[in-house]
């Protein structure tokens, strides 16, 4: 097994080659434009800016994936997605409850990660239930910013059971449901990201 492996993990891929996966490789342009409006949003504000640039480089890992679909790629797909996820959990805890305990949040929720996985519930599990916690406690706190937990999280629930129906749909839809995954999770960065944006609320 090497890192240049060739990955056909999706209904739309049928054979290598750059241009294997049109559809997931032009849904991608969904977390461009999450970044584009996140960074436009965050004027000055740095952990906007930061969160930006994550998104963006999520976009650039994605599109590179689902290009060249190897094994190294994949993994910076992965990782991409990962290095958004304790970076929020910090930005989350920070904003929202205390700025003390904050440097536990990244190793906290990296456990969390490991346990649901080992579990068999991939990467995506431990997000899912995340945003879902952090909606429990903002209204626990009667913080109104629970609402825009609620709802990204509502919609990632729907992106991961597309992602996850994509391999299962292949006869009766070739080019697979994976593109949707893109498209909701683009919608799902830019909600929690402007949520951690506090003072550009309207």
């Amino acid at each position: 097994m090497f890192v240049t492996d060739y990955v056909d993990g999706y209904c739309e891929r049928v054979a290598p080659g750059l241009w294997g996966e049109p559809l997931n490789d032009l849904s991608n342009l969904a977390f461009l434009v999450a970044a584009i409006l996140v960074w436009r949003l965050a004027k000055g504000d740095r952990i906007g800016r930061l969160l930006a640039v994550l998104i963006g480089l999520v976009f650039v890992a994605s599109s590179v994936f689902h290009l060249v679909a190897t094994r190294w790629a994949g993994a910076a797909d992965s990782g991409a997605i990962l290095v958004f996820v304790l970076v929020y959990a910090v930005v989350f805890v920070r904003e929202f409850w205390s700025r003390r305990w904050a440097w536990v949040a990244a190793p906290g929720f990296l456990a969390l990660t490991v346990v649901t996985a080992l579990l068999g519930g991939g990467l995506y599990l431990a997000p899912l239930i995340g945003l879902f916690a952090f909606a429990a406690v903002l209204a626990y706190q009667r913080d109104t910013a629970w609402t825009r937990f609620a709802v990204a999280g509502a919609v990632f629930a729907l992106s991961l059971s597309l992602r996850t129906l994509d391999r299962d749909v292949c006869d009766y839809v070739p080019v697979g449901t994976h593109f949707l995954w893109h498209l909701l999770n683009g919608l799902v960065l830019y909600l929690v990201s402007r949520a951690a944006i506090r003072p550009q609320w309207t």
